[in-house]
């Protein structure tokens, strides 16, 4: 297992696995997948990351940011995504405990997450890599016309910001 940055040539691959967190209902309120253009406005450029087994792409993380205000330049929040037949296998929790590491390097002293309950093996690596439960957003979004909840994790740096 590899873990590199995420490049613009690793657009199709990362969007295939993208598609399938979407196929499977509890990984994002987004219901496809957008261009690489869209996808690289909204996503910061420090701290993307692909892991690869055997020169395939198995995974991907990046961040983006909550808010374009200044007080809010050290808050982002995480992305965490591993193919289908990759998942259960480590994988999701080796991107992200890099990821908080890239993170931290480029001045980040809080990353956040918003996950469907669900989503029980994301809330399980979340908490492994520090992630604290702060709440429920109670329907918070609707996906294809059904109100669904996210569990809000938030998680603040030892090291930056203190």
């Amino acid at each position: 297992m590899e873990l590199i940055p995420l490049e613009p040539t690793h657009w199709e691959q990362v969007k295939k696995i993208y598609l399938e967190g979407i196929a499977s209902g509890d990984a994002t309120f987004q219901t496809s997948a957008p261009s690489w253009s869209e996808w690289n406005e909204g996503h910061l450029k420090h701290s993307r990351l692909v892991v690869l087994i055997n020169k395939e792409i198995v995974g991907w993380a990046a961040l983006t940011a909550v808010s374009g205000r200044c007080v809010y330049a050290g808050v982002a929040e995480v992305s965490v995504y591993v193919g289908e037949t990759f998942r259960g296998k480590g994988i999701g929790k080796e991107l992200l405990e890099e990821l908080v590491k890239t993170s931290e390097r480029n001045g980040l002293w809080t990353l956040q997450a918003g996950i469907f309950p669900e989503n029980t093996g994301s809330l399980r690596i979340h908490e492994a890599c520090g992630f604290q439960r702060i709440g429920v957003r109670r329907k918070i979004g609707q996906l294809n016309g059904t109100w669904r909840d996210t569990v809000l994790l938030e998680r603040r740096s030892t090291v930056v910001g203190i």
